[in-house]
């Protein structure tokens, strides 16, 4: 099943994609209605069609955003690191996200870059969970790009302050269910700038999958429902180009995946 955050002219409201239809769900976000339930519960009851909403950012308010960087063999040769023995992790905050269709505003003069990934949606309390439960405790799956400030990301040896600047990491614009996703059978991951594809993936290659990282984390920190984990980005990062590419004031950065939609963002950079 397919479920968004919908935004119209009374605000936002989770929702539940029926036929061709958009239906009103108990919540006025899937960060609140997966604080009160399982996505499976709020569908069995829709309520009232949605006619005039549009996919917004689908989860404002996760507890935790943890991401995993050198994810996929590719990436990991362009950056001249050696595959790693366990997940490289690294955290953002809720203010980090933005919209399916928000711009991306930024300061000038930075060396802004895409890194397009599948986000997973956690769907239940998971500590020291071992791999089969991890993956039970999947929701659903979303797009997400991991916009990096390389400048500031290599001042040290810490990646934190190139991957947390307020509302650059886009989401959305739905959460698709497992039952009708399978990241493990390989979804095409691809980002494109101004039509221009500079990033094609495929998560059946990704060396940690996200039953793997959901079990992982929560073997160190709880996860709970309305978490999102990035599971890592392709190669064709414009850090590892020769010469670097780095994205443009106006650049249209669009970001999909196989069975999920995408993500279209502009870069708006401010004096």
């Amino acid at each position: 099943m397919r479920f968004a955050t919908l935004t119209g002219p009374d605000g936002t409201t989770a929702a539940v994609r029926i036929a061709d239809t958009w239906h009103r769900l108990p919540a006025a976000d899937l960060s609140e209605l997966l604080g009160t339930t399982t996505l499976a519960r709020a569908a069995a009851h829709p309520g009232e069609p949605v006619t005039d909403g549009s996919p917004t950012l689908p989860l404002p308010h996760p507890g935790k955003v943890v991401c995993c960087g050198l994810n996929y063999g590719d990436h990991i040769r362009e950056t001249g690191r050696a595959r790693p023995a366990h997940p490289t992790l690294f955290a953002k905050y809720a203010d980090t996200l933005t919209g399916p269709e928000s711009d991306l505003v930024l300061p000038g003069g930075l060396q802004v870059d895409w890194e397009a990934e599948l986000a997973v949606v956690v769907g239940a309390v998971l500590r020291r969970a071992d791999r089969p439960t991890a993956r039970a405790a999947i929701a659903g799956y979303t797009v997400a790009n991991d916009i990096s400030v390389r400048d500031w990301q290599y001042r040290t040896t810490q990646w934190f302050q190139g991957k947390a600047w307020d509302r650059s990491t886009p989401t959305g614009p739905v959460v698709v269910t497992p039952d009708e996703l399978d990241p493990s059978a390989g979804l095409a991951v691809v980002c494109r700038v101004n039509g221009e594809e500079v990033q094609r993936g495929n998560t059946r290659t990704l060396v940690f999958d996200p039953a793997e990282l959901l079990s992982y984390i929560s073997a160190f920190t709880v996860l709970r429902p309305g978490d999102l984990v990035l599971t890592g980005t392709p190669g064709g990062v414009g850090v590892a180009r020769a010469p670097q590419r780095f994205l443009a004031d106006g650049d249209v950065v669009e970001t999909g995946i196989t069975g999920v939609g995408t993500l279209r963002n502009t870069v708006r950079f401010t004096r």
